[in-house]
């Protein structure tokens, strides 16, 4: 009996001890890092400025590859059947936990295929119109939009994601019978947004930093219960009188499921570390964005709340794929 437990230990040191080399060496190649959007949306900003940064605190160079659609279920099932080793992760948003509820045949659990790594930022959006809609504020803009029904229109990054969803509660609250556009990421929108393609959209903080102060797009409001200060002249949401309409969305790092424990702490002490540095929190301010890292077990929890939160939503208002 002794010598079973001499030998259990030992086994059990044994494997302590690899683990511990397996992530003292980690990384010792590149890693891929799967943004599940098209270039130049909000959460490509942020994966762009976190790949560089960890690029240096980690010694391998983070590979942004963008792989975007089906309300970002194409990326992120991509990452889910990965190898679980580490060198390929995907940085998520809100829509991850909402398109559940959205798609009938999801190819992966949102929580259970994944290895949470760390919460990473939390942002407001931003209800930006064309500068030919003839509206100063929300409720001309709701005026207009009951004046003339489905002729205006809201753009969104697809079907299922967090810009929908944050107009299909807009329509929902204010009874303003916006069209709903989907593209295949913010991108997109963007650009049609600034072209006058589509009337309206609600996007990320970097999206309205880079075209309202060149006056290419108008701030009616943001989604937050507080104002932001990248824009402190654009009034909350509630400000502009929609009572009770609050919503932000946040970016998250996973790994597939099975991931060793030493590579996800490993990988959380360095997002910790370099988004509390001076020049990364200058970076994420700038496009917009408030740092918000956390454990990887309080992501878990945080994930299985926010799906939950925005499960009630999509039933509420009805959302479909359409």
């Amino acid at each position: 009996m002794k010598n079973v437990i001499k030998f259990a230990l030992a086994g059990s040191v044994l494997t302590l001890a690899i683990g511990n080399a397996f992530a003292q060496a980690y990384p010792n190649k590149p890693i891929k890092l799967i943004v599940p959007f098209a270039p130049g949306g909000f959460t490509d900003v942020v994966a762009r400025i976190l790949g560089q940064k960890l690029s240096v605190s980690l010694g391998q160079q983070f590979v942004i590859e963008n792989k975007a659609g089906a309300g970002s279920t194409i990326g992120s099932d991509f990452v889910a059947k990965a190898a679980p080793d580490g060198y390929t992760l995907v940085m998520i948003s809100t829509t991850h936990v909402i398109s559940p509820w959205i798609y009938k045949n999801m190819p992966y659990d949102p929580i259970k295929s994944f290895t949470a790594v760390s919460k990473l930022v939390d942002s407001p959006y931003v209800l930006l119109v064309n500068p030919k809609v003839p509206a100063k504020n929300v409720q001309e803009f709701v005026a207009l939009a009951k004046a003339a029904p489905d002729t205006i229109h809201y753009a969104s990054s697809g079907n299922g994601s967090s810009q929908h969803l944050m107009g299909g509660l807009f329509v929902s609250m204010t009874g303003a019978p916006l069209k709903h556009v989907p593209y295949r990421g913010s991108g997109g929108s963007a650009t049609d947004l600034v072209a006058g393609v589509v009337e309206s959209s609600f996007a990320g903080v970097p999206n309205a930093l880079s075209q309202v102060p060149q006056g290419r797009l108008k701030a009616l409001a943001v989604t937050t219960a507080k104002r932001i200060p990248q824009l402190p002249d654009v009034p909350t949401m509630q400000e502009a009188g929609v009572a009770g309409y609050e919503a932000s969305v946040w970016l998250a790092l996973l790994g597939p499921a099975g991931m060793p424990k030493e590579i996800v702490t490993k990988l959380n002490t360095e997002i910790a570390k370099v988004m509390n540095a001076p020049d990364t929190k200058k970076a994420l301010y700038d496009a917009g964005v408030e740092p918000t890292p956390s454990s990887p077990e309080a992501l878990s929890d945080y994930m299985v709340k926010e799906m939950n939160r925005w499960g009630k939503v999509v039933k509420d208002i009805g959302i479909k794929i359409e």
